[in-house]
């Protein structure tokens, strides 16, 4: 049997129908912003005081999207007849956003906790070539970071807490011991 001329543009007006008395799901973005979770990737954030130009996270990455630039100085004697030291000194670290896959090896392999996610992620150019964030935009999101989630209340302590603390309690009872060993003093 031949279907009904026409009855395809009926079932589909009747769902276009339907679907208009029904209440959206779509959220506007620009107009409305979106719940992000807590620890969301957005961008890297570089917090300054901590890179020691060691260049890791430049040479880990895979897509070398990471230039550091960077100059040696050198610092006077801490104390009187010491030697002096040199230490680098970070003139540009900019990141080609263009590039970057996101991966997050750059952040994993600072030893120094130089580099963090922000959540981030309005940082739109019209140019590609604006991709490029110097240092100044990388320090700007780095206080956009969220602090780190809390311990656990009910968690075993670290052992290296539990170590130090440990010998700290050594060192403060050794410390009382001759404290108390010494009352017959006044007696004379």
């Amino acid at each position: 049997m031949a279907p009904i001329p026409g009855s395809g543009l009926a079932k589909g007006l009747a769902v276009t129908l339907r679907t208009m008395t029904k209440k959206t799901v779509t959220e506007q973005y620009p107009d409305v912003q979106p719940d992000l979770p807590p620890r969301s990737r957005g961008v890297i954030g570089l917090f300054e005081e901590n890179c020691t130009v060691c260049m890791l996270c430049a040479r880990e990455c895979p897509d070398w999207c990471i230039y550091i630039d960077s100059h040696k100085e050198t610092v006077p004697a801490a104390t009187p007849g010491g030697r002096e030291r040199s230490r680098n000194v970070l003139d540009r670290f900019a990141i080609d956003f263009s590039l970057c896959m996101y991966c997050g090896i750059c952040i994993e392999v600072c030893p120094f906790d130089a580099l963090f996610w922000s959540p981030e992620f309005e940082y739109a150019e019209t140019d590609i070539r604006d991709l490029t964030h110097e240092r100044d935009k990388l320090r700007e999101w780095m206080w956009t970071v969220p602090a780190p989630p809390a311990l656990d209340p009910g968690a075993e302590e670290p052992k290296e807490l539990a170590a130090a603390r440990k010998t700290a309690d050594k060192l403060a009872a050794a410390q009382a011991e001759p404290r108390q060993a010494e009352p017959g003093e006044g007696d004379a």
